[in-house]
């Protein structure tokens, strides 16, 4: 008799765990399907913002060196999985971002004297004469690659 209500309440017991299991298995599977789906909506935000950019780039409605530090942080941003080497697949945008990210942006920009920003935008207009076909050619492979991501 012992043995017979010993193996029911084992039995409860067991039965109890293993609906939790599975509940929580369920909200595991909830909560990953909603991570997907924002991250989702991450790259297809990030990849319209890229396809903005570099159409502005090519429009010249948008400086090339501003453009160029917009895309490789949006780049760098990316939430995918097998991000490829970014560097070696648009080597001129990395050049530009590389060249220009030296100088001084919004407060830092606002602290310099007339003359120091001066020099600077002089500066950063031959390095973007330097490299702007190079980047221009660039583009459109930057737009075809977020084509393949959405």
């Amino acid at each position: 008799m012992l043995w017979a209500v010993l193996t029911g309440v084992a039995l409860l017991i067991i039965l109890g765990l293993g609906f939790y299991a599975g509940k929580m298995l369920f909200l595991l599977k909830q909560q990953k399907a909603r991570q997907e789906a924002t991250r989702q909506s991450r790259v297809e935000n990030i990849t319209e913002s890229l396809v903005l950019i570099a159409k502005a780039m090519e429009q010249q409605q948008c400086d090339l060196s501003e453009g160029v530090i917009r895309i490789v942080n949006l780049l760098n941003a990316l939430p995918i999985v097998d991000q490829p080497d970014y560097k070696t697949k648009y080597p001129h945008i990395y050049a530009l971002f590389t060249e220009v990210s030296g100088f001084a942006i919004l407060e830092e920009r606002q602290k310099l004297s007339k003359a120091e920003r001066r020099k600077q935008d002089i500066a950063r207009e031959q390095i973007e004469s330097e490299y702007e076909s190079k980047v221009l050619s660039e583009l459109p492979a930057l737009q075809t690659y977020c084509e393949t991501l959405v």
